[in-house]
């Protein structure tokens, strides 16, 4: 861990006033059955209330029993995305309502054909480890929406997948497409492909469907990142560190939902509250209040021992600019020096006003810029180059060494889209900005990139499954 903002005695500090929380006041929880199993387990709970206390001992027995360590498969099972095992790993936004298709244009309701051009997208993207759905498609029934957006996502990337989850009833028609996928429910649960993203809703409660369809992708122990988006001065104390420590309580809480519905549930801690601009009246994506949240959740999760999700390398800028380059460069470096295991929402224009192939485009040189700067150095003697400096001695160049010819490529980060040609030679091809470099980037992914198809077999029975899904409950 690079870079710390709390200090031993602070964490605990602020997890003594979350258990104080959870146990004083409580969350509220609109699901019977899990107030039961959380009754069971000593919590006191008001049934009529849907309230559940959960005292200090209660809390921490339940989430030592919490999975800390999991590893998502792609199709390709060689496409893997590993948590709290050291690795870094960058998601696309799950779904937006809108898309917009050039930045400073106009916004225009989500497609199922804006999910499969996001996925394809994504899985061209060597940065972007799980490719997110970035659509809500709006012609298609709730009801069976996450389904069919599943199906299109397998159909475009070899890589795990992040999509919105719905509720109980859609959540078996994925378990039946994930097992098909893999062929048996044992290799389901063994290489799981995507999660339920449980999203507490600040201040202390939680949705009934969130929970709920938890009981169905426990039968393939599918991970669960746990991430409620408080917001200091809305849904949560207008306060860093009151908002830090009710975060916290949530993802406890969440955390402890999880292991009554089945112990040992690999979880996965998302820090990712925000800062309320109280000018605008909304979020902040990009504040340097992000870059904060960003070190001192990924501290207060690892102080548990989870694995860590984080809202970093985001903006608050419609459009691919300066802006976008401070905010999201910015809070990737603090986050990623602090250690978390994902950063998430990429490709998100403005505060969650719209999904973006530009902005992921132009996040995606972010990451890899970011991934360059964490690189672990090499001290070896070959890359000291003593016998270089020798030949070259005072005053001489290296430019014309062949150590320097086998060293370069890999010592030097070569950026895709940023500029570092001469002035002339930028004028020349026309002036070129970073949004020019973008879209043309983008262009070409489309125009160039095929994903590997899905085997026959197989996509004849992802395509039953969803229709037989949009029959079921799209008619419920």
């Amino acid at each position: 861990m690079l870079c710390e903002i709390l200090s031993p005695a602070q964490m605990e500090r602020i997890h003594r006033a979350s258990l104080e929380i959870l146990e004083t006041i409580g969350v509220v929880i609109p699901h019977p059955e899990v107030l039961r199993r959380l009754a069971d387990c000593g919590a006191v709970v008001d049934f009529p209330g849907s309230r559940a206390r959960m005292g200090p001992d209660l809390v921490e027995r339940l989430i030592a029993q919490a999975g800390r360590q999991y590893t998502l498969h792609g199709r390709d099972l060689n496409k893997t995305a590993a948590f709290g095992q050291g690795a870094r790993n960058y998601n696309s936004i799950a779904g937006e309502a809108f898309f917009v298709d050039s930045p400073g244009g106009a916004r225009r309701l989500a497609t199922l054909d804006d999910v499969r051009t996001a996925t394809r997208f994504a899985d061209a993207l060597d940065e972007i480890s799980i490719p997110g759905a970035m659509a809500d498609p709006r012609e298609l029934s709730p009801a069976s929406r996450c389904v069919r957006v599943l199906a299109a996502m397998l159909e475009n990337t070899t890589k795990p997948v992040h999509f919105w989850f719905n509720d109980r009833a859609s959540a078996r028609f994925i378990i039946e497409m994930l097992t098909a996928v893999r062929g048996t429910e044992d290799d389901a649960a063994r290489y799981p492909l995507c999660t339920p993203f449980l999203e507490p809703i600040s201040p202390l409660r939680f949705p009934f469907d969130g929970v709920d369809l938890l009981f169905e992708t426990a039968r393939l122990n599918l991970p669960v990142p746990v991430g409620p988006m408080a917001q200091m001065g809305l849904s949560a104390p207008a306060t860093v560190a009151g908002t830090i420590a009710q975060e916290n309580a949530e993802i406890l809480a969440g955390v402890c939902i999880t292991q009554v519905i089945r112990p040992g549930t690999p979880v996965c801690y998302g820090g990712i509250c925000h800062a309320f601009d109280m000018r605008t009246t909304q979020l902040i994506f990009g504040g340097p209040e992000q870059a904060i949240f960003g070190v001192a959740m990924t501290q207060m999760g690892k102080r548990y021992g989870f694995p860590v999700y984080i809202n970093a390398g985001l903006t608050d800028s419609k459009r691919p600019d300066a802006q976008a380059g401070l905010e999201a460069g910015v809070t990737l470096a603090f986050g990623a020096a602090a250690g978390a295991d994902i950063f998430g929402h990429m490709g998100i224009s403005g505060v969650d006003q719209a999904s973006s192939l530009d902005m992921l485009a132009f996040q995606a040189e972010v990451i890899s810029y970011v991934e360059s700067a964490m690189r672990e150095l090499d001290v070896s003697d070959d890359a000291l180059g003593l016998d270089a400096i020798r030949a070259a001695g005072p005053g001489g160049t290296f430019i014309d060494q062949q150590h320097t010819v086998d060293h370069f490529r890999r010592e030097l980060w070569f950026p895709r889209l940023l500029d570092r040609d001469y002035y002339q030679a930028w004028l020349d091809t026309g002036g070129p900005s970073t949004e020019d470099r973008c879209r043309a980037r983008k262009e070409d992914i489309l125009k160039s990139h095929r994903p590997e198809p899905l085997p026959a077999g197989l996509a004849r029975e992802i395509s039953r499954i969803a229709e037989s899904a949009g029959r079921h409950l799209d008619a419920a």
